[in-house]
């Protein structure tokens, strides 16, 4: 039966397709490896704002229509996404410990909180 065997060639490309190619392949010593950042300034004088027009938002002119989307209420002490509001004293809180601790503040510190996110409310 050995002595049937016949020998063959296989001919097969150098690289596989489903192969993901080496970076020293793809990139020899000296080029560069693709995109690369650019500061500001770059983006500005490659921009040229002057030939768009002024109604079109660009990098000189930052004015967008407002979001579609609501806008997003963070917790006065934690920076967090708050989705309660205390009643008492309109603080928004993240979590029920730091309910806890609005619950503690004084009413002078809670107004400076208010006043910081321009929602100075008189406290009674």
């Amino acid at each position: 039966m050995e002595s049937e065997v016949v020998r063959t060639e296989m001919v097969l490309a150098p690289t596989l397709p489903f192969k993901k190619m080496q970076t020293a392949d793809k990139y020899p010593k000296g080029q560069s490896r693709g995109r690369q950042w650019k500061h500001l300034r770059h983006l500005l004088q490659s921009a040229d704002a002057s030939s768009m027009p002024p109604d079109r938002p660009n990098y000189m002119n930052i004015q967008s229509p407002p979001s579609i989307y609501p806008p997003k209420r963070y917790c006065d002490l934690t920076g967090f996404e708050a989705p309660y509001v205390d009643p008492r004293t309109k603080l928004r809180y993240a979590d029920p410990e730091v309910f806890k601790q609005i619950r503690m503040l004084p009413d002078e510190y809670v107004q400076r909180y208010l006043a910081l996110r321009n929602a100075a409310v008189i406290l009674r």
